[in-house]
């Protein structure tokens, strides 16, 4: 291979995601080398893969539609923790597996996800008015946005009215927990349905295939009229008002579908944790999920659906192989989290370098 194809290649690849490949291979290999049980670490990341991966696809609306990516998917996911707080509070699926045994689980789930969708597409049409109004400074108004929300809903949670006990402060009677199980409602049922071994390695079935139903109902979505106006608005206002395509229009339906998988993403997330984690626990999520993206190859102007089943698989590998590989090598050490908020924070850094810090076309 010449010098000047070998540069084509890797540009096309993209430094992050070459160096986060060979990365992760490197680790991989480290481990096994080490006696490490691989498997059972590739178990793991086949597990977060499904929990993250709807999360993760959250980012491909709103960099479609001109916004780039969604630091402000903090807003989806408060709604999706309501959803699923109300679903406990109301017993749904104690209440369905009083007449149809078996049932319950999925009613309860069910209830979470629509609840969810409903409010998050409410919300995200008000967020997408909101980013309207500060074209060009998306990326930075979405962060704050997410943040803000999330101190907000803190105030929220201390004082909702919520009485079910598997949810308030067992002293005082007032406020959600830190952390809700969800034993009794949905927690696992993704995650353990279909499941099924290769050799070592457990396959979560039923979590991927939700995963997979997501991201093909998004692909077609961006196939159809709305999705194809929505992605000229993006790639070229000018010429999409010029066509005849409300663009302001178009940026609000993206960042509200956005806010949409960002809600139903949280509730899957959760039945995979079996825990449901309030207050300021998905402070960094936008942070997480706009890197898996960027390291599956989005730029702040482009993504797919291959960007993000890539970058969540490398990001969640190398979060769950990282602390092993340095504990067995630095004994007493663990230096995952460091090599994690690196990774994490240097291909978002290269990416808006590579975009000279916007997002609008205009």
């Amino acid at each position: 291979m010449t010098k000047e194809k070998l540069k084509k290649t890797i540009d096309a690849i993209g430094w992050p995601r070459l160096i986060v490949c060979l990365f992760f291979a490197a680790i991989v290999l480290t481990a096994y080398v080490n006696g490490i049980d691989v498997a059972s670490y590739f178990s793991s990341t086949l597990k977060y893969w499904g929990m993250w991966g709807i999360l993760v696809l959250a980012m491909v609306p709103s960099i479609k539609c001109g916004v780039g990516p969604n630091f402000g998917v903090s807003l989806g996911i408060c709604c999706g923790l309501l959803g699923t707080l109300l679903a406990i509070q109301f017993e749904i699926a104690q209440k369905i597996d009083a007449v149809l045994p078996g049932f319950g689980p999925w009613a309860s789930m069910l209830f979470a996800l629509v609840i969810a969708a409903v409010v998050a597409w409410l919300v995200g049409v008000g967020y997408g008015k909101l980013l309207n109004m500060v074209k060009g400074s998306e990326m930075t108004v979405t962060t704050y946005v997410g943040y803000s929300a999330i101190y907000l809903m803190c105030i929220v949670w201390f004082r909702a009215p919520f009485n079910s006990g598997e949810i308030i402060w067992p002293l005082g009677g007032v406020g959600v927990r830190n952390s809700v199980a969800l034993e009794t409602s949905f927690g696992g049922l993704l995650t353990d349905f279909l499941g099924f071994n290769i050799g070592s390695i457990y396959i979560p079935t039923g979590a991927i295939l939700f995963v997979l139903g997501a991201c093909l109902f998004v692909h077609m979505y961006f196939r159809s009229r709305t999705g194809l106006a929505i992605t000229a608005a993006g790639a070229n206002p000018t010429f999409a008002r010029a066509s005849g395509i409300d663009v302001d229009k178009m940026r609000i339906k993206g960042i509200a579908l956005s806010t949409v998988l960002g809600a139903v993403g949280i509730v899957i997330y959760s039945q995979g944790f079996e825990f449901l984690q309030v207050y300021t626990s998905p402070l960094n999520t936008g942070f997480i999920c706009v890197a898996s993206v960027l390291i599956g190859g989005a730029t702040t102007a482009k993504a797919t659906i291959a960007h993000v089943l890539l970058g969540t698989f490398l990001y969640q590998g190398l979060v769950i192989f990282t602390p092993p590989v340095s504990n067995q090598l630095l004994a007493g050490t663990d230096i995952s989290d460091t090599m994690r908020q690196i990774i994490q924070n240097g291909v978002i850094l290269y990416a808006l370098a590579k975009a000279k810090g916007g997002s609008s076309n205009e």
